[in-house]
C-alpha cells in the first residue's frame, strides 16, 4: 500500500474520532426538552418551575455546548457566562463569551471566573443553573483562595506541567488553592438546582479531576498535595506563600473542599456527555470501513511520552514479524494521554514528541504510519494537535539536516515536523477528549 494512501488513511481515522465528539452534538444527545420539560437521562425538570435559568461553563469546549443549550432552552434561558480559551469561540446569542489563557492561567480568566462567580452568587432555590464543563476548565476558571495570587496559581502549573506531574496530580493542588474548584462551585450555586454537563478530558473519566470538578465531591485533601510537592521535589519551584497555605490546610487551619457528604451535592446532577472511548470507538469503525483489521490498545494510556511511543511501535514491528495481535493490514488505536518531563528548551507537545519518538523506532519500515493528535487541536504551545511519521521520515529529515535525536533531547518536536510539512493541523476543534494516536501496518 502506497504511504500516500496510509497517510490520507490515517487523518481520515483521526478526523473520524474528532467528529464522534463534537461538543454540540454530545449535548443534544444526553439532554432533551420536550415542550416545558428537561429530561436529562432519569432525571426529569420542568422548566415552569424556575424563576431563571442560568447557565455557566468553562473549557475549550464550552462554547459550542453552549451554543447547544441555547438551542434547546431557547426563550426559557436567562443569562450565561462561559470562559474559554482563546480562539474557541462560536457564535451565541444569550450567553457571554470570556475568552482566557490555557495552560497557564492570566487576567482575563481571572476576570471571567469573577463574573461567573457574581452571576451565582444572586441564584438562590428558585433557580436552576447548567454548569458546562470541558477539559481546560481548570485553567481557565483561575480563581485564587486565600491570600494567593494569580502569580502563584501560574508558578504552580508551569512547575506542575514541566515536572511531568499527571493530570490527576495537577488538579489535586489545583482544587486546594482554588475558590470555585473541588465542589466549592456547587457550594457556591446551592441551594439552587445544578446540572452539570461534562465532557471529559482525564483517563477513567473521574469527575473529580475533570477541570478540577467544581460541581463534584472532592477526593483530594491538602495531605495530597504536600505528598505531590515532595514527590516531584518542588519545594523551590513553588512559591512559599502556597505551601505555606498547603500545610495550614494540612494543620486544619483552612476548610477543605467539600466531601461526598456535604449537602449542597444533593441538588446536582452531574453527568458526562463526551469522553475518549467515544472517540476512540469511532475511530475504529472508520478503519475497519477502511479496510484495516483492527484493535483499541487502550483509552487509559498514561506515563512517559518516549516510552509510551516505544510500546506502540514494538505492537507494530510484532505486527509485521508474527501478524500478532492481528494481521496485516493493522490499525492499532490508543487514547489517553501522556506526559513529557521538559529537559530542553525546544517547542513541542506530547503528541508531536510521540510521534518524533516512534519516527526514530520505525526508521526503514515500509509502510507504517504513525500518527497522534489532540482532540482539542493544540498540542502544546503550539499551533499543531500533533504530527504524522512514516518509515522514510528520519531520511528526509536527514535530508534537510534535521538530526531526529537532537530535537527529540530538545523537546522540540515542532521545529522537527514543520520543515518536513508533517505537522496534523485542525485548528482549534472546540472539543476536548483528550489524545487519539493512530500506527497502521500495511
Amino acid at each position: 500500500m502506497r504511504l500516500e494512501k496510509l497517510r490520507s488513511d490515517a487523518r481520515a481515522i483521526f478526523e473520524a474520532g474528532l467528529k464522534a465528539v463534537d461538543p454540540i452534538s454530545a449535548v443534544k444527545n444526553h439532554i432533551k426538552r420536550d415542550g416545558n420539560k428537561l429530561r436529562l437521562q432519569d432525571m426529569e425538570y420542568e422548566l415552569g418551575d424556575y424563576e431563571n435559568i442560568y447557565v455557566v461553563g468553562m473549557g475549550k469546549a464550552a462554547a459550542s455546548m453552549a451554543k447547544a443549550i441555547e438551542e434547546i432552552l431557547g426563550d426559557k434561558l436567562t443569562q450565561g457566562i462561559v470562559n474559554v480559551k482563546y480562539g474557541h469561540t462560536v457564535p451565541l446569542r444569550k450567553i457571554k463569551i470570556n475568552e482566557a489563557a490555557h495552560p497557564v492561567p492570566d487576567e482575563a480568566g481571572i476576570a471571567g471566573s469573577k463574573e461567573i462567580i457574581e452571576l451565582l452568587k444572586k441564584t438562590d432555590d428558585k433557580d436552576l443553573v447548567i454548569c458546562l464543563i470541558s477539559g481546560g476548565g481548570s485553567a481557565l476558571l483561575p480563581s485564587p483562595a486565600g491570600n494567593l495570587t494569580l502569580e502563584d496559581k501560574q508558578a504552580v502549573t508551569k512547575a506542575l506541567l514541566e515536572c511531568g506531574a499527571n493530570i490527576h496530580e495537577i488538579n489535586s493542588i489545583r482544587k486546594q488553592i482554588s475558590a470555585v474548584k473541588g465542589g466549592r462551585l456547587a457550594a457556591l450555586v446551592y441551594p439552587s438546582r445544578l446540572i452539570s454537563l461534562i465532557l471529559s478530558d482525564v483517563i477513567g473519566d473521574d469527575l473529580d479531576v475533570i477541570a478540577s470538578g467544581p460541581t463534584v465531591p472532592d477526593t483530594h485533601t491538602f495531605h495530597d498535595c504536600r505528598n505531590i510537592i515532595q514527590k516531584y521535589k518542588l519545594d523551590e519551584r513553588v512559591p512559599k506563600r502556597v505551601i505555606e497555605y498547603i500545610e495550614k490546610g494540612c494543620n486544619g487551619e483552612i476548610e477543605d473542599t467539600p466531601k461526598a457528604d456535604s449537602p449542597v451535592f444533593e441538588r446536582t446532577q452531574n453527568t458526562i456527555v463526551g469522553s475518549n472511548i467515544i472517540a476512540v470507538n469511532a475511530a475504529k469503525e472508520k478503519a475497519e470501513k477502511l479496510g484495516y483489521n483492527s484493535i483499541i490498545l487502550s483509552t487509559f494510556i498514561h506515563g512517559e511520552t518516549e516510552e509510551v511511543a516505544k510500546v506502540h511501535t514494538a505492537i507494530g514491528k510484532e505486527i509485521i514479524s508474527s501478524g500478532n495481535p492481528i494481521n496485516k493490514p493493522a490499525c492499532i488505536i490508543s487514547g489517553g494521554e501522556t506526559t513529557v518531563t521538559i529537559e530542553g528548551k525546544g517547542l513541542g507537545g506530547r503528541n508531536q514528541e510521540f510521534v518524533l519518538a516512534a519516527a526514530i523506532d520505525i526508521e526503514g519500515l515500509d509502510n507504517t504510519i504513525v500518527l497522534s493528535g489532540g482532540t482539542d487541536g493544540n498540542d502544546g504551545p503550539t499551533d499543531a494537535a500533533g504530527a504524522i511519521a512514516d518509515g522514510t521520515t528520519i531520511n528526509r529529515a536527514e535530508e534537510l539536516g534535521l538530526n531526529a535525536y537532537q530535537h527529540l533531547c530538545e523537546n522540540n518536536s515542532h521545529n522537527f515536523f514543520k520543515p518536513l510539512g508533517d505537522l496534523l493541523i485542525t485548528g482549534p476543534t472546540n472539543t476536548n477528549v483528550m489524545d487519539l494516536r493512530v500506527l497502521l501496518v500495511s
